[in-house]
């Protein structure tokens, strides 16, 4: 780990949570009260459908090929393109104009058009090759980036004392220069979540992911096209499983700009992320982001269907090995339950388009941690609803808190999150009412 990554304002702030409350950090037992109601009964209850192909009618991804819910992975077009005369491998997920998102079977977000307030290097000017028609008869163009990442260093996460927070850890993919996920077009105002999963022109690690994404599981570059045909790249990925509005839902982690959170979310560290805009803005004027809602402290356990979080992610979701197809045992421990399981705010499935239509797949963080007090009297159970979350910051700060029992809201991380879809049903609301002046603007 570089010495710089220590001084990070997170990694400082959760060493204050581990000493205030190590109790909490440590809490693997779940309350006898809650033991009794669902014992063995498997955390991956309450997640939908675990195998087979996920229906293609549950995807807001439209250009997504398929999602393997027995590997726990989605498959992408994947598109070429250049970095300083090298080829790289990118994958197309969200765009910030309507038209050209549907067009192109793309998340629609208009937020991503402020990414750039106050932080130009969130944004990566990209510059589209022009073939000739002996080059191309249809198909896409090489893009020529800025910069790619580096995704030659060792992905490390030594677990500490309780799991979390680690003793070291190590980001297994950092930005070069000029790197962002999202890029603009030279000439256009669009701004694109495209991530950069691959580079070179292989063959591709997909197993210690030495010139691979973190989540990347297995690559295919398509021959030449014969004529009137075209015959496609593809990616497969490690998806994520989280709630919304009381729904399971899939999605990727791609980058980060905190260190130890692209080390947890498997994805690039892309320090620039750190300024988009803004820490804590969600629904005020000028923000790129959308509220994610994370636990240090929930409940851990692989048959526990009350099991959540950081602790529960180091201790039964194998957050220290690589992830590989071989690695079946990390694949099926994140599959039934052993992820994040983090709550997202706005979804595009909602039926509200203020909600729809304010997804952003740059997540900002508001990390709560359960009170000793909580953990005690069984209060320290799964969340699913972005309401239900703030409800409890609001009117129960003698449950959860931030970080160390900090003021709960944004910790000032930020994960680029583009969602793929729902298992179960859509989610269209959330399951309850904001109490009052538990956020902003009203719901």
């Amino acid at each position: 780990m570089k010495p710089g990554f220590l001084k990070l304002r997170w990694l400082a702030t959760l060493a204050v949570a581990a000493v205030a409350l190590p109790l909490a950090l440590a809490a693997r037992e779940v309350p006898a009260a809650t033991a009794a109601a669902h014992a063995n009964t498997g955390s991956a209850k309450g997640l939908g459908q675990l195998t087979g192909l996920l229906p293609r009618e549950k995807l807001v991804l439209e250009s997504a090929l398929q999602v393997d819910l027995s590997h726990d992975t989605v498959r992408l077009p994947l598109y070429k393109g250049t970095a300083n005369g090298k080829t790289v491998w990118f994958v197309l997920t969200e765009a910030s104009d309507l038209g050209l998102a549907h067009n192109s079977g793309l998340n629609y977000a208009p937020k991503l058009a402020n990414i750039a307030i106050g932080c130009p290097d969130c944004i990566q000017v990209v510059n589209i090759a022009s073939p000739t028609p002996d080059e191309n008869k249809f198909g896409p163009a090489v893009v020529h980036f800025q910069g790619a990442p580096d995704f030659s260093p060792t992905r490390k996460l030594v677990p500490g004392p309780n799991g979390f927070p680690p003793a070291s850890f190590q980001p297994g993919a950092v930005a070069g220069s000029g790197y962002s996920p999202f890029i603009r077009i030279a000439g256009s105002d669009v701004v694109y979540n495209a991530p950069i999963v691959a580079t070179g022109d292989g063959p591709f690690d997909v197993t210690s992911h030495t010139n691979t994404g973190d989540r990347v599981l297995g690559i295919h570059i398509a021959p030449p096209s014969p004529p009137g045909q075209f015959l496609e790249s593809w990616v497969d990925l490690l998806l994520v499983k989280g709630f919304d509005a009381g729904q399971p839902i899939l999605y990727l982690s791609t980058d980060a700009g905190d260190p130890l959170a692209s080390v947890l979310e498997r994805s690039t560290f892309v320090p620039a992320l750190a300024k988009a805009a803004y820490n804590g803005g969600d629904d005020f004027l000028g923000s790129s982001r959308e509220r994610l809602f994370g636990f240090l402290n929930g409940q851990t356990g692989a048959n526990n269907e009350q099991a959540q979080g950081f602790v529960h992610l180091v201790q039964d979701g194998h957050a220290s090995e690589d992830a590989s197809a071989a690695n079946t045992a990390l694949i099926d421990a994140l599959r039934k339950g052993g992820d994040l399981l983090n709550v997202f705010g706005d979804f595009p499935t909602l039926k509200d388009p203020r909600h729809s239509q304010a997804y952003s797949p740059l997540w900002d963080a508001q990390l709560g941690q359960w009170t000793q007090k909580a953990i005690d009297e069984g209060f320290n159970k799964r969340q699913i609803d972005e309401n239900v979350v703030f409800n409890l910051a609001a009117t129960r700060p003698d449950l959860i808190t931030g970080p160390g029992g900090a003021p709960y809201g944004s910790v000032g991380i930020d994960i680029n999150c583009a969602v793929i879809g729902f298992i179960d049903e859509a989610p269209t609301a959330n399951l309850v009412e904001p109490a009052p002046n538990s956020q902003f603007p009203p719901r």
